[in-house]
């Protein structure tokens, strides 16, 4: 079966020096995963590594196999264009971060239109704009409402987050954040992903950040060690 679709590169693995093996959010097919043949070699090769960088908007041409679980991309092309996005080391640093939680979150084969609409365009905006050094935190806390696992919107007068619940509660528990860390998340899920203002202090966003991946691991089964959050955590000291 053709395809064409709007695709968000996650991620893409080498495979046998020569070739890729890319998983992409698509539009219209939701999490598919491709083999792209010598991606780093042949002369009139349209399909090059470039084009699968990660978080990478492309519109792709496919052929999928109903019967099987890797596909073939026959056109691709790069529908949005990063303008800053891969020139910048901190929205580079973020951008490869994300991709990582997206790799290890997102399920295959699930669909979700309006999710691939939200990522799109928060990302549109991310290359747009400088001044967000919130985004990588608000754009996980967002998603979690396309995961199903948003934190319960009781949180006014409740000062304490569970986290292997998703709610705050009026006394701490097992797994509650302190005092403090409930605050600074109850701040955070008060802003969208257009927010420019600084807000938090570099120590504050490591917390947030833990925090983040915390919940994520309470909540999404087969949960690893995210390894870009080292250089995440370096770049925003």
């Amino acid at each position: 079966m053709l395809i064409k679709t709007k695709a968000i590169v996650i991620s893409s693995v080498k495979y046998n020096d020569k070739s890729l093996i890319v998983k992409c959010l698509t539009r219209e097919e939701g999490v598919q995963t491709y083999f792209i043949h010598n991606a780093f070699t042949g002369k009139n090769n349209k399909q090059k590594k470039v084009f699968f960088q990660p978080l990478n908007q492309i519109e792709i041409e496919a052929n999928h196999n109903l019967k099987k679980n890797l596909h073939r991309i026959k056109e691709v092309k790069i529908y949005y264009p990063y303008h800053s996005v891969y020139l910048d080391i901190t929205k580079s640093s973020i951008v490869l971060f994300l991709s990582e939680m997206l790799h290890y979150t997102i399920k295959e084969h699930w669909k979700d239109e309006h999710l691939f609409d939200y990522l799109e365009t928060s990302l549109q905006w991310f290359d747009t704009h400088d001044d967000s050094f919130n985004f990588h935190l608000i754009l996980l806390m967002q998603l979690t409402k396309f995961l199903g696992f948003y934190p319960q919107e009781n949180h006014i007068e409740n000062n304490f987050f569970n986290i292997s619940e998703g709610v705050f509660t009026e006394f701490p528990a097992l797994h509650s954040l302190s005092e403090e860390e409930s605050m600074l998340l109850k701040k955070l899920l008060a802003l969208n992903i257009y927010t420019t203002e600084k807000l938090f202090s570099s120590n504050q966003r490591r917390i947030l950040l833990k925090t983040i991946i915390d919940y994520y691991s309470f909540n999404i089964e087969n949960s690893k060690k995210i390894k870009s959050i080292d250089v995440l955590t370096q770049i925003f000291e």
